[in-house]
């Protein structure tokens, strides 16, 4: 089933909001990043979606096919190359498909996978979104006549920030096998980044490297877990 209605049919994309008649489909298991797109989306005119996770999204896509599906390459249930492959792969194809990371080296991945384009973490620029989008769409769903280029910056509520600690949190406390500490190294390190929390961002770079050189990383996990639980008391400002 198509997620276009018939309401869709008649919201056509204009020069403020290029992106009006579109759902955008977010697989990205921050609520933080996740809010940035939203609020680019609703600036933008477009519907959004949110997966979790590659199980959740390939829930969603069984009844409904997006406009555009932005997959973050790393998920909890595995990577977003995946599901990027199976999306690239599929008949009728999404319109369009594009990764999202905060790794430097993750947008060659993403393309490889079959992805249209890439979106680099932190995802704030306003136009930049749009372009991301706008260049891969077809000719009927471009904006007639000039667009404004809007270089605003959105800014993603502290909250959402707070749930993605929570949920780290979670994760450690769940259990401490090396698939854990592996996700909530690379989780933490794409969460502080978008949020420019250099101090949490380093640590989660020191873990993911004593975890990659194998050596011991019960000191940069305790790290990890006292630099967690200081945001979640609001020790610090961000």
């Amino acid at each position: 089933m198509d997620d276009i209605d018939a309401f869709d049919l008649f919201r056509l994309p204009t020069p403020v909001r290029p992106l009006l008649g579109l759902t955008v489909l977010v697989v990205e298991d921050s609520r933080f990043a996740c809010e940035a797109l939203r609020l680019l989306c609703l600036r933008s005119g477009a519907r959004i979606r949110r997966a979790d996770c590659l199980a959740s999204a390939r829930r969603h896509l069984q009844v409904y096919r997006p406009s555009v599906v932005i997959v973050d390459l790393g998920l909890p249930d595995g990577p977003g190359t995946d599901l990027i492959e199976e999306l690239h792969r599929a008949n009728p194809r999404v319109g369009v498909i594009l990764g999202t990371s905060g790794d430097d080296f993750a947008a060659d991945r993403a393309i490889a996978a079959g992805a249209d384009g890439f979106l680099a973490k932190p995802a704030t620029d306003l136009a930049a979104f749009q372009e991301a989008v706008l260049s891969h769409l077809p000719a009927d769903r471009q904006p007639g006549g000039p667009r404004m280029i809007n270089h605003e910056i959105v800014e993603p509520d502290r909250i959402a920030y707070r749930d993605d600690m929570a949920h780290a949190a979670d994760v450690l406390n769940d259990g401490s096998d090396d698939q854990s500490i592996d996700y909530v190294a690379q989780f933490l390190e794409g969460v502080a980044r978008s949020a420019e929390d250099r101090p949490l961002m380093v640590a989660a770079q020191s873990l993911a490297m004593a975890r990659a050189n194998g050596t011991p990383a019960r000191m940069d996990i305790a790290r990890i877990a006292g630099l967690i639980q200081e945001r979640l008391n609001h020790k610090i400002a961000i």
